[in-house]
This record gives C-alpha cells, sequence and structure tokens, in this order.
C-alpha cells in the first residue's frame, strides 16, 4: 500500500466517514428487518470494529478522531427536555408512583444484580461494576471507578444491558398487558435507560418523556445513593 493511499486511510476524515456509514447501515437494517435484537447501536460498534481491523486503524487515533461526533452527545441529552415538557402535566399527576417505582425499582434492580452475580461466584471488583450496569453511561463510567469497579467493564455492560432491555422489553411489556405509555416509558428508562429512551421514543410522544424522566431520575439516585449504601455496608461489616 503506498504512503499517500496510507496517510488517506489514517485521516480523521475516514474515521468519521467510517462511523457515519455504519451509523446509516445499522438505522437502515433496523428498521427494513423490524428486527429488535438489530439495535443500531450494537450493529454500529460491530461494523466500526470490523472497520477498524480491515483498514488497519489503530484505535486511539480512531477514537481521537471521531470527537466532533462525540460532541452531539450533549444537544441530543438536552433534547430529551422537549418530550419531558410536552407531558409535564401527566409527569405531575403521577410524580409520586414514578419516585415509588424509581426507589423500590432501583433497589430491585442493583440487589438482585449483586444476589445473582454473587451466586454465581463475581469477586468483589465485578461487582462492584455490575452494581452501575443500569444507569446511563456517562454517570456508570465514573461511578465504578469511584466504588473501585472497572470503567471500561462498565461501558460494556451498559451497552449490553440497554440493547438486551429494548429487545426484550417489548414482548415481556406486551405478554403481561402493559400498554400504558407511562408505565411502558418507565420500564425502557429504567431498565435500558438511553437506548431504551430511543425505543420509548419511537412508541410516542408521552412514553419518551417518562422514558427520558425514569433514565435521568434513576441515574441521579443510583450516584447519590449507591456510594452511600456501600459505605455504610462497611462501616456495619467493620
Amino acid at each position: 500500500m503506498t504512503d499517500p493511499l496510507v496517510q488517506v486511510i489514517h485521516s480523521p476524515v475516514i474515521a468519521i466517514a467510517l462511523t457515519l456509514v455504519a451509523f446509516l447501515c445499522a438505522v437502515w437494517l433496523y428498521r427494513r428487518s423490524g428486527w429488535l435484537v438489530l439495535q443500531p447501536v450494537l450493529v454500529t460498534m460491530l461494523i466500526i470494529i470490523g472497520g477498524i481491523r480491515l483498514l488497519g486503524l489503530d484505535y486511539q487515533a480512531y477514537r481521537e478522531a471521531v470527537v466532533p461526533i462525540s460532541w452531539l452527545l450533549g444537544p441530543a441529552t438536552v433534547a430529551l427536555a422537549v418530550p419531558l415538557y410536552r407531558n409535564v402535566r401527566r409527569i405531575r399527576q403521577a410524580l409520586w408512583p414514578v419516585m415509588l417505582t424509581l426507589l423500590v425499582g432501583g433497589v430491585a434492580i442493583v440487589a438482585l444484580t449483586l444476589l445473582f452475580a454473587r451466586w454465581l461466584g463475581a469477586d468483589a471488583q465485578v461487582l462492584m461494576t455490575l452494581a452501575t450496569k443500569s444507569v446511563t453511561m456517562p454517570i456508570a463510567m465514573p461511578l465504578a471507578e469511584q466504588l473501585g469497579g472497572i470503567a471500561a467493564l462498565a461501558a460494556v455492560l451498559v451497552m449490553l444491558t440497554g440493547v438486551a432491555g429494548t429487545a426484550m422489553l417489548p414482548p415481556l411489556l406486551n405478554l403481561c398487558g402493559v400498554q400504558h405509555p407511562a408505565a411502558r416509558g418507565m420500564a425502557y428508562g429504567m431498565n435500558a435507560h438511553a437506548v431504551g429512551t430511543a425505543r420509548a421514543l419511537e412508541e410516542g410522544d408521552e412514553c419518551g418523556a417518562f422514558a427520558a424522566l425514569a433514565m435521568g431520575a434513576l441515574g441521579a439516585l443510583t450516584a447519590v445513593l449507591l456510594p452511600l449504601a456501600f459505605l455504610l455496608w462497611h462501616l456495619l461489616l467493620d
């Protein structure tokens, strides 16, 4: 391979183009097939990994090249305020049930995860990482580090939780007869965070609003209460 061609392949433009093409292909495949398991986040990741290996790109260089795309994450997150604003009256009406659901559901998610992981023989570091798997990635990674877990593993677990939750929740909710947009949105936001919220927005504005509310509120509550819970646990053991 000639030097000019190598320079072109390793240029930031190629990295950005690879990311955008991978995402567009993943979205097309998801809409064309209708299969919930083919979530664009997962398919995009697999295409990018294949592209990096095929082109011989350095991952660190790729990551630095696509920083401008990551800047869009902030406006995309802020844009979730739009469905929240449109449904603020419904949220106020259901405020106490929402808070109770977040508290009980959040505790159950963490407790059951840790119990099953401990039963399967996970060590303390993995347990601390698993405790953060049901909150959005920007919160899960630093929280895992704070608790003594592994930030990189937390990122993978968050992504897998989001993809698996988004694939499994619609048939489970339909099977259980859960059709209310608010209830479905809370389930998506609490169990599948950002990926689930994207799916909730496909079902409707109200469903997306409650998913965004659940994702943000559960993330904030987890970031505050989980370190306190582990600190109290260690004090009791000592």
